[in-house]
Formats: C-alpha cells, structure tokens, sequence
C-alpha cells in the first residue's frame, strides 16, 4: 500500500495531465464489474476511450514501473446542489412540477418518437396534477416550475409546459349518464329548498385499471435540460426486471438510494388523495428507499438501463410502473 501511496504523490501530476483524466488513487482492480484482490493504481476517467483514438502521450500504461494501473470511468464530478435548488441547466433528478403542485422529482429526459425532441419524464400527478383529464386540474400548456412550488419556484421558474398525460383512473367516479343526471338534478331542487348550501353527488365504484402514472413536459429551450440523471449518468437503454434485481433511483428528497426488487405484476390499490384511492396493474414492487417528494424518480439497473418510473410507496416499500409502459403509452424513447 506505501508504495502504491508513494507513486501516486510522485507521478499524479504528471497523469493528471493526460487527455480525460480527472483522478487517481490507491485501491483494488475491477475486471468486468467484480472487484479483485489486486492493488493497483487507480485511474479515474471521465468517458474510457478506444486507445486508438487517443495520442501516444494520453495513453495510460498496464503498469507503472511494476504496479498494475486500473482505468475506472466515473463521469463528470461536481458539486452535489441541493436538489431543491434552482438548476439551469436543470437535471433529472432534482426538483420539478405543476405550478398547482407542491413538488415532485424530474425523472429523466426522454425524446419524442415523432418530432425527436427533448421533453422532461415524471408522473402525471407531479408534472398534470393528478388530473383525470376532465375534472379541470390541469391543461396542455399549463407551466411547469423548477424547482417546484413547494421548494419556492414561481413564475420567473418556469422551465417548461404540460404537453402530454395518460389520466388517472379513480376506483369511485362521479355518474356522468343522462339519466343519472337528470335524476340528479331533480334531487338537487329538492334539496335545496331545505338545505340550501347542500348537493347531492351520484357516484360509482369502477374496477378501472391503471397501467401508468406518467407524463411529459416541453422545454421552454431545449438548452435548459440536461439528460445525465444527478448521481446516476446517461441512460443505457431500457429493459425489464426480475424480483431479487438490484435497481437504484435518484430523487429529489431522499436523494440516491439502492434496493432490490420485491415482486413483478403487481396489482394494488393506491391513495391517490385522502379520499380518492386509483387501483393500478402491471406494477413492480421494490425495497428501495423512497420519500414523499421522490415520486417522478427515473428507477435504473445495475447498468444504467431504466427499468421503471417510481410513483407511490409505503413506509417500507415503493411502487413503480414498468417503463416498457411508460415509454409505449406516452410514445417517448431515450
């Protein structure tokens, strides 16, 4: 180990120099992932490069005299803000939504699959305000706020506008048939002559499904959002998981946790509000750690694929859609 500590004090300038070398140290070589029992030097990239593309002087030796050397890519390293800060260019991860809202988290940056544009992923009830898409909560063009109100964003804050939302499904439903209405009514003039300020609600329970909670934002520019998710990076693509599947998500309140999957298919009811309560299908189960003001946070796997769009949880578990869903349903890609 002393010796090890001795190189890296005696040639750490000179690496430091080379083309994307960001950091060395001291610790224990990788090959494929699994750490080894092999000390090395280790050297931090932002991006590894093919050698070929690289000039003689920036190419990094196996060894360094006779100690191994080790390249590991760690990305771009910064400052780690507040995540309830106001970011330009803004990051998933931190920060987001409706302006009617409190706050949720800006999930990723996806395309859209017609235009290729840049739009900003989180729920429906973070980014549409857990709109149904006819009870007036939210509209197409309304602004979207980072940071969110809650964390003190207003209208100099606006960084984009709803474009698109897939509505959520209440399990009790106001009766919308003509029938039903004017029975309504009648009952309404009726009590009205006794009770003034009083209505009568005709309601139905529903066995509506939902499959996602999910929606997208238009950047005002698109030169205010950035695509590598806070603590995370660029995404790999996207895939499907499997319970016992390591996964980890980085949220505007509790930061960057790490879980493991409990259950796939699931079918659970959720609150929507105190009163209002939305059963979903098709959903994942996890241990990950999650808190309210998480709920929009992009779920990944071990190597960076995105494999869900979290949004509900209890005290000891969170709830995602699949993002196969999320991403047919709202016709996105990344």
């Amino acid at each position: 180990m002393e010796r090890h500590l001795r190189a890296i004090n005696k040639y750490s300038k000179d690496l430091l120099n080379k083309a994307n070398v960001i950091g060395v140290g001291v610790g224990y070589k990788q090959i494929r992932g699994e750490e080894t029992d092999q000390l090395s030097l280790i050297i931090f990239v932002e991006k590894k490069i093919p050698s070929d593309t690289l000039s003689k002087n920036s190419i990094i030796p196996g060894k360094i005299k006779d100690l191994h050397t080790d390249i590991v890519e760690i990305g771009r390293v910064r400052l780690l803000e507040n995540r309830t800060d106001r970011w330009r260019p803004a990051c998933p991860g931190i920060s987001i939504g409706h302006y009617k809202i409190s706050a949720g988290t800006f999930g990723a940056v996806v395309r859209d699959k017609t235009t290729g544009e840049k739009l900003i992923l989180s729920n429906n009830h973070i980014l549409a305000n857990a709109t149904n898409g006819t009870d007036g909560r939210s509209s197409i063009g309304d602004p979207i706020l980072q940071p969110g109100p809650h964390d003190g964003g207003g209208p100099n804050d606006q960084i984009a506008t709803l474009l698109r939302f897939i509505p959520i499904r209440h399990t009790v439903q106001d009766v919308e048939c003509p029938v039903a209405a004017a029975a309504l009514q009648a009952g309404n003039i009726i009590i009205h002559t006794v009770r003034s300020r009083y209505n009568i609600r005709l309601t139905k329970y529903t066995n509506d499904m939902n499959i996602i909670d999910a929606a997208v934002a238009k950047p005002d520019k698109q030169s205010l959002i950035d695509e590598e998710v806070l603590e995370i990076g660029r995404i790999e693509g996207i895939t499907n998981v499997v319970p016992g599947e390591s996964i980890k998500k980085s949220g505007r309140t509790s930061g960057l946790s790490e879980g493991k999957v409990q259950a796939i298919g699931v079918t659970i009811k959720v609150n929507i509000t105190e009163e209002e309560t939305g059963l979903f299908t098709d959903q994942v189960v996890s241990n990950i750690l999650s808190q309210p003001g998480d709920s929009g946070s992009l779920i990944v796997n071990s190597g960076k694929q995105a494999v869900g769009l979290l949004f509900a949880g209890s005290d000891k578990y969170t709830v995602f859609n699949r993002i196969n869903n999320v991403m047919e349903r709202l016709k996105i890609k990344f």
